[in-house]
């Protein structure tokens, strides 16, 4: 389990320098330290009461409740034998955070980002956290048959709920309540492009976010002595449904491309965000269902993430510089659906073990109605996914409103335009970039050429020769 959390850690890096490429030059160490604070924010956050609220069940059995953990404030009287759950859960908690980063990308005011991950690490996320996975949450599969939703419960095996869905609407929020870039739309209310600077970074993040998936996903079986097979198969699936998000995201661009400009377009970012949106798809079913359910689950995700991305950009003329509402809210939403529909009833058992009767017999938990389980499992999905856009858009949307009024969620005009790191982070991070190397406060560019001859001026003075 600690293994698996180091490479969801390491997924920090991955949006790091995914957002650094997709943001324009003069706002990548705003980008940056955004997600380095995610990941030491986030820790304590999650140490003071997040795994608290999410995990923190008392063990008399007749006093849970269904909505919210109440112990382990602070790690009191938390068993050793817990201390690595705690951590992987950890990394889960600080994922969920880093999500709004890109979707409030280049505008968003420095301690308003502190704030917003507070209040998601520290109570948004961790409640949504106990109702699925905790074992007494309203929501869970984890408990007797009884107390289940619809009968069954959710199947969110490694968090399209908790994690995606929570951080794509909240994002959404974010975006919509914080309000374009400069320049973003024309007068006419046409989207304006506004590209990153570096597709290579881009890429790059894409690369390091699959590997940390591999965490992610199999990691969640929290095993590996007695549930390897099923960790094999969860990262199966997890290779197939970013492998076919990436493609049929590639593919639905190429067509639309040559029907719109009789062009063929191969556009390298939108199959980088198509296998993230595979791996968001396949992220709550990959361990409840078979490969082939995993191929045409990023297959659809992928065509998922390109429609979502233009209509909230086109349509709801919602500025995210990253696709983070898309990739996370859109293909979150279906990948619950997929599970409910594509859930097998062999590896559901594998996954979650029999139901026990209330005369001890053990007996078939549901699954997919495509393979002849009912519709339970799909209304139990339906409901949570309401659960989820109310419970994290009720709660985020007034809190960025009050930030908003309160003026500390935007910074100004000439801060947005100038850039945020000559602004606020003490120069460019480029500083030999003549586009992005002007000093704060002044209009002297420095060029290559000009700190080359200040070099070679310098040597000079020092008698040494210039090498």
């Amino acid at each position: 389990m600690l293994q698996s959390g180091y490479m969801v850690f390491f997924m920090q890096v991955g949006f790091a320098m995914l957002c650094a490429g997709s943001v324009r030059a003069k706002n990548a160490k705003n980008i940056i330290l955004l997600n380095i604070l995610d990941a030491c924010l986030g820790s304590i956050c999650w140490w003071a009461t997040g795994y608290a609220f999410a995990y923190g069940d008392p063990d008399d059995p007749t006093n849970v409740n269904k909505f919210i953990g109440n112990r382990n404030f602070f790690l009191r009287d938390l068993n050793n034998d817990a201390l690595a759950f705690w951590f992987f859960q950890f990394t889960f908690a600080a994922t969920a955070a880093t999500i709004v980063s890109g979707a409030v990308a280049e505008r968003c005011k420095f301690q308003a980002y502190l704030m917003y991950e507070m209040m998601l690490v520290l109570f948004v996320y961790p409640t949504m956290a106990h109702w699925v996975w905790s074992g007494n949450g309203w929501a869970t599969a984890f408990t007797d048959k009884a107390n289940l939703l619809f009968g069954t419960g959710v199947y969110d095996f490694a968090g399209d709920g908790p994690v995606h869905m929570i951080g794509g609407f909240a994002s959404l929020a974010a975006a919509y309540i914080l309000g374009p870039r400069i320049g973003r739309f024309d007068a006419n209310g046409k989207a304006v492009d506004m590209p990153g600077h570096n597709a290579s970074l881009t890429l790059l993040g894409v690369f390091f976010l699959w590997f940390g998936w591999y965490g992610f996903n199999p990691g969640s079986t929290l095993a590996i002595y007695d549930a390897s097979n099923l960790a094999a198969l969860v990262a199966i699936n997890t290779t197939l449904g970013a492998a076919t998000g990436a493609l049929s995201c590639l593919a639905v661009n190429c067509i639309t491309t040559y029907a719109s400009t009789g062009v063929v377009v191969y556009d390298l970012l939108m199959v980088g965000n198509g296998a993230l949106g595979g791996l968001v798809s396949v992220t709550g079913g990959c361990g409840f269902y078979r490969p082939w359910a995993a191929f045409i689950t990023g297959i659809i995700g992928g065509a998922v993430y390109f429609g979502s991305s233009k209509l909230i950009l086109h349509v709801m003329k919602v500025d995210d510089p990253l696709d983070a509402i898309a990739v996370h809210a859109f293909c979150g939403m279906w990948g619950m659906i997929a599970t409910a529909a594509f859930a097998d009833p062999n590896v559901v058992t594998q996954a979650a073990g029999f139901l026990e009767d209330e005369d001890g017999s053990e007996i078939q938990r549901n699954y997919g109605f495509i393979l002849g389980g009912g519709g339970s499992l799909l209304a139990a999905h339906l409901v949570y996914i309401l659960a989820i856009v109310g419970w994290s858009m009720g709660l985020m949307t007034p809190f960025f409103f009050i930030l908003k009024k309160l003026g500390q969620f935007r910074v100004a005009p000439e801060v947005e335009a100038a850039g945020l790191d000559v602004s606020h982070h003490g120069g460019s991070a480029y500083p030999h970039d003549p586009e992005t190397a002007r000093a704060k406060g002044s209009d002297v560019t420095l060029t290559p050429e000009m700190i080359d001859r200040k070099i070679e001026e310098a040597l000079a003075r020092a008698k040494m020769p210039l090498v």
